[in-house]
């Protein structure tokens, strides 16, 4: 063997190597990688509400999104989305299960928000469970009274914790402007106070705690921690700015928050007032592609 081919094969041995290894770190950041955080990201079907359930199921599919939320009837802010009727209607636990089998898709989330439970229960129930999104109703309150009207939400929130235990669901109450579980210290409250965790948690919507400049989201999803069951990836904003990745706030530190808790439900693509499906889709395959780049960051 010569000198130079003595240089050759060395070389090729080490570019060998050191492409190993650069694939070898690649892996590591990889999803599917048993170490590595997995964020689950989902939509709401009120996003494209003038669309029928399986038309809904399609859009999600054809976006690489593992689940969809379902949402009750709600015809706030021009919407007119009906989807989680039409399925207790139409289809019945059993049919949505072999509707979200054919597209290989699961259930984010059924969100009632001021709907009762017991109108959806058995269809739940039929299915075979899963997280519930409703609010925590109006009232909000701060220092010495916020405790105390924490405890009396859960008192009155025991028939619903029974149904959930009929239908192996866990409900998730969102945080919404002006409602008791609202501001940062509320979540706190809730955390300590909560009965039944097996039960019950919380859904965590960015968009209203954003006003709390004092206490980043990042913190409150911290102060949430296992008790979080549902986030929706929602910006405050008009029209799509309300969407990751298009308006200006940076959802980097609120991903590193979920991984940091190894975070295992949905995060769901979401705004109010929706433009045409195409344009909706189009927006929401740009938060994925966003929220994923943040994920990458932060694994």
């Amino acid at each position: 063997m010569t000198r130079r081919d003595f240089v050759r094969g060395a070389a090729v041995t080490v570019a060998g190597a050191s492409l190993k290894g650069v694939s070898t770190a690649d892996a590591k950041d990889r999803p599917e990688n048993k170490n590595a955080w997995n964020m689950k990201l989902a939509t709401s079907s009120v996003m494209f509400d003038k669309l029928p359930i399986e038309r809904v199921c399609e859009t999600v599919a054809r976006l690489g999104l593992k689940a969809v939320d379902i949402w009750a009837p709600f015809t706030w802010g021009g919407a007119q989305c009906t989807h989680l009727e039409d399925v207790k209607k139409k289809l019945g636990g059993k049919g949505l299960g072999e509707l979200l089998k054919k597209h290989k898709l699961e259930v984010a989330a059924f969100t009632i928000y001021g709907h009762k439970l017991s109108e959806y229960w058995e269809l739940i129930r039929d299915y075979g469970g899963g997280v519930v999104v409703r609010g925590a109703g109006a009232g909000r309150a701060a220092g010495e009274d916020l405790k105390p009207k924490m405890k009396a939400f859960f008192e009155k929130l025991k028939p619903d914790i029974e149904l959930a235990e009929k239908c192996n669901a866990r409900l998730a109450i969102e945080n919404h402007g002006g409602s008791l579980l609202s501001s940062p210290d509320s979540f706190k409250a809730f955390v300590e106070l909560n009965p039944n965790t097996k039960r019950v948690g919380v859904a965590v919507a960015p968009y209203h705690l954003q006003g709390y400049k004092k206490t980043p989201v990042e913190d409150v999803i911290r102060t949430a921690g296992s008790q979080c069951l549902f986030l929706y990836a929602w910006q405050r904003g008009k029209g799509t700015v309300q969407m990751p990745g298009v308006g200006p706030a940076d959802f980097t530190p609120w991903v590193k928050a979920l991984a940091e808790m190894k975070y295992q439900h949905y995060s769901s693509i979401f705004m109010h007032g929706h433009p045409p499906a195409d344009k909706m889709e189009a927006a929401v395959a740009k938060s994925r592609d966003y929220l994923l780049k943040c994920r990458g960051k932060v694994s």
